[in-house]
């Protein structure tokens, strides 16, 4: 790991080149769940199409010390990323016992874990704040199963509850879940192995308590990374002459593709392919409101705004699950984007704007990706400093895109 790493991309000046294809590698936001959800078994879980990506690193650090203090979540490591909460379940539901630091992550707004504090108080537990720690202990040793509604979807909160009972006496039943496809794919996995879950998928989830669960040589196979997915076929809209995009699942980002086709982009689809063509430019402009799966994705509302400055027309960007999600507006608005932020939860986009060189920071994870993208469309040379954020999402990305003809790579700064 190491923070002094930046991106230089040789912008195409909004000519049409890349082409070839590019493989989707596993869900960082599947592979994390599973991870934490080693806890509840009682030998180990084979894994395949893991991510080489630095959250994976640290949540395998976090695990790798819980086998010292077996109640504790490091606070030097679970601060550096949000998803950092959910082994909060498994541990509390095993031991009995956790004690972990308020997460850490993106900085985008307030980020609420009440959803957790009060999930795990209505399944028995006494829940202490502290300086540095919360403290939370199942009565007894042993978290019991409840009747919880959740008052806001909340991915993390569905994956963490419904890890937590799994080891719970009796059953919990979960209500206004999320429906992300990454939930359903873990509980599938959890249930081979001896978890009771139904529902995953659907707003209601049932879990019935039981024993630790066994692998037994079953593999987790993590599903493709439907961000990624999306964030390729974004770039591919932009600057691609033909690009295909393997190994992913369409039907996870229906939306983002029927607004690139809303647009004029040249899609096609198939099971586990997605194919971008150039099309006639400038693309029609097109608005975006993010939304709970199914519907789009916050985690693609920066890359989209880059392919929005680059329409003919004004549209506007709704974020409806984060406040300060839009730290990314002002420097594409000084690569000449026409951009602004009307409201923490609005931006108008004006198009199209060509975009010029800038030497950038990443704001955050999706926010970096979203200037290498922006880079690649601008004319000129631009550098995107804080690699690491990036590089917490997406596995080795100047590695992967450089064979589609962008002239990018990676230096020390």
């Amino acid at each position: 790991m190491n923070m002094r790493e930046q991106f230089i991309i040789k912008g195409l000046g909004g000519a049409k080149r890349l082409e070839g294809s590019i493989a989707v590698r596993g869900a960082k936001n599947g592979v994390l769940k599973a991870l934490a959800a080693t806890v509840l078994f009682d030998d180990e879980v084979p894994m395949t199409n893991v991510p080489d990506i630095e959250d994976v690193k640290r949540m395998r650090e976090l695990l790798e010390a819980l086998k010292v203090e077996p109640t504790v979540l490091k606070k030097d490591i679970a601060e550096k990323f949000r998803a950092s909460i959910v082994l909060t379940g498994p541990v509390l539901a095993r031991q009995g016992k956790v004690e972990f630091p308020f997460p850490g992550g993106c900085v985008l707004g307030e980020r609420s874990i009440d959803l957790f504090l009060n999930g795990f108080r209505a399944m028995g537990a006494s829940v202490e704040e502290g300086e540095s720690y919360f403290t939370i202990r199942a009565e007894g040793g042993k978290l019991r199963g409840e009747h919880i509604t959740f008052p806001l979807v909340s991915v993390t909160a569905t994956e963490t509850l419904m890890m937590a009972a799994v080891l719970a006496e009796g059953t919990t039943l979960l209500q206004n879940a999320a429906l992300e496809p990454e939930i359903a794919d873990l509980a599938l996995y959890l249930n081979e192995c001896g978890a009771q879950i139904s529902g995953a998928g659907t707003p209601t989830i049932t879990i019935v308590g039981g024993g630790l669960l066994h692998a037994g040589g079953i593999s987790y196979n993590t599903p493709p990374d439907r961000i990624e997915t999306g964030s390729f076929a974004i770039l591919a809209a932009l600057v691609g002459k033909d690009v295909t995009i393997t190994n992913c699942n369409p039907a996870w980002v229906d939306v983002p593709l029927a607004l690139l086709r809303q647009a004029g982009v040249d899609v096609e689809a198939g099971k586990d392919v997605i194919r971008i063509r150039a099309g006639d430019m400038p693309y029609q402009m097109v608005s975006v409101h993010t939304h709970e799966y199914p519907g789009f994705a916050t985690d693609l509302q920066a890359p989209m705004a880059v392919f929005m400055s680059q329409c003919q027309g004004e549209g506007s960007i709704l974020e409806t699950i984060f406040d300060g999600r839009f730290r990314y507006v002002d420097d594409l608005a000084l690569m000449g984007a026409d951009i602004v932020v009307m409201s923490p939860h609005r931006v108008v986009v004006r198009g199209p704007k060509k975009l010029s060189r800038k030497n950038l920071e990443s704001p955050d994870l999706r926010g970096g990706l979203a200037y290498i993208l922006a880079a690649a469309v601008a004319e000129g040379t631009s550098t995107v400093d804080n690699a690491y954020l990036i590089d917490r999402g997406y596995e080795h990305i100047e590695e992967r895109l450089a064979p589609l003809g962008l002239d990018i790579k990676r230096e020390m700064t």
